[in-house]
């Protein structure tokens, strides 16, 4: 969100404030580790992103689809292009189908900005999984991307 328009609707604050809102609002939840907490955080941040770009491009708001950029990666090129997040996440939908630990990873990289050790220590994995998930995730992300 750092690389965002000035004019941008959704300010990181009010995004952050939004996925509070809705895992305290999970009256069964039942943390058991950071792992899981940082899963459901990132899942609960692309829905809010989604729901938010998707509102924006609704007829009833006027249409005129603004994409927004996701590129707050730690390791993302400063100069690439702005990402739509209803196709990311329309991406992520089959990536989830082919491999679901590389969608947990472009999950937990994405929308809650963890760099590889971090990603890894949450997973369980080693940080040289999280490294080869994450470009392979990445390569087919942005062939399936690219041909949208």
């Amino acid at each position: 969100m750092r690389n965002e328009s000035d004019g941008h609707t959704l300010q990181p604050t009010a995004l952050v404030n939004e996925v509070y809102l809705r895992l305290v609002d999970q009256r069964r939840a039942a943390w058991e580790n950071r792992a899981q907490f940082f899963g459901v955080a990132a899942q609960v941040m692309r829905r809010v992103l989604v729901d938010h770009a998707r509102a924006r491009t609704s007829e009833k708001r006027g249409g005129g689809q603004r994409p927004v950029t996701l590129d707050d990666v730690h390791d993302a090129p400063a100069d690439s292009a702005a990402i739509d997040v209803i196709e990311l996440h329309e991406a992520l939908e089959k990536l989830e189908a082919l491999d679901p630990d590389q969608a947990r990873v472009v999950e937990l990289r994405y929308f809650t900005g963890l760099n590889i050790e971090e990603t890894a220590e949450a997973l369980g994995v080693s940080a040289a999984t999280v490294k080869r998930e994450w470009a392979v995730a990445r390569a087919w992300l942005h062939r399936e991307l690219s041909s949208a």
